[in-house]
């Protein structure tokens, strides 16, 4: 069973975080609306339902998402598209681009292979698949959500005038900055389906290891016994 006080003050760490970002939007979202610039204020609040999402689909589809999970995604969400979009750190900082998109194939990674060892495990559906086809399962799932992502980005920019591509003089197009995304993105998801892929091997350590335990000691139901 997982251990009580950890999981008891992860969740208030998770919370007290939560809150903070929250705040912190809630006031440039004031001061958007002050400035009048209605498309960043909407974004704003757009972030701020997503950061709310984790613990949302949780209790919705009745599974218990370790606030460590929650917390990640939501630190995540808050740096990509809060400081990366409205507070332009993506222009600010050089290798922040490149920083956010590793991270999100690595949390998208790690999402793809509990996806699927799920499924392998779970005692109501009579599948079992190898680790290696777990791992690029997760791999594809990570390079998959990689390349919506960057759709996304394409449309924003095409339909609404935005610079998620961030299209410089030197490349009007933003195909640069789309590809350096989608293999940052694919590195990061390699490397966090490598782990996993080591983890279903038995291998003795992995820091991916607690966190498919953690998972597993929260969610008993879904898994055979």
């Amino acid at each position: 069973m997982p251990n009580t006080a950890t999981t008891d003050q992860a969740a208030r760490v998770h919370l007290v975080i939560l809150v903070v970002l929250q705040l912190i939007m809630a006031m440039e979202l004031v001061l958007l609306f002050i400035d009048r610039q209605w498309t960043n204020a909407f974004l704003v609040v757009a972030i701020m339902a997503i950061t709310l999402l984790p613990g949302t689909i949780g209790r919705r589809f009745r599974v218990d998402i370790p606030p460590e999970f929650q917390l990640l995604a939501v630190l995540f969400v808050f740096a990509a598209l809060f400081l990366g979009e409205i507070r332009s750190y993506y222009l600010r900082i050089w290798w922040w681009d490149i920083a956010l998109h590793t991270s999100s194939g690595l949390l998208t990674g790690l999402l793809g292979f509990l996806l699927v060892y799920v499924l392998n495990e779970s005692e109501r559906i009579d599948i079992h698949m190898r680790p290696r086809f777990v791992a690029m399962f997760a791999f594809m799932f990570a390079v998959a959500v990689g390349g919506l992502w960057e759709i996304f980005e394409f449309s924003m920019d095409q339909l609404v005038g935005t610079d998620m591509q961030k299209a410089m003089f030197s490349d009007p197009s933003g195909l640069t900055d789309t590809m350096w995304d989608m293999i940052v993105n694919a590195l990061g998801a390699l490397l966090i389906s490598g782990l996993g892929w080591w983890y279903m091997r038995q291998a003795e350590h992995s820091f991916i290891e607690a966190w498919i335990r953690k998972f597993i000691q929260r969610n008993p139901r879904l898994f055979r016994s």
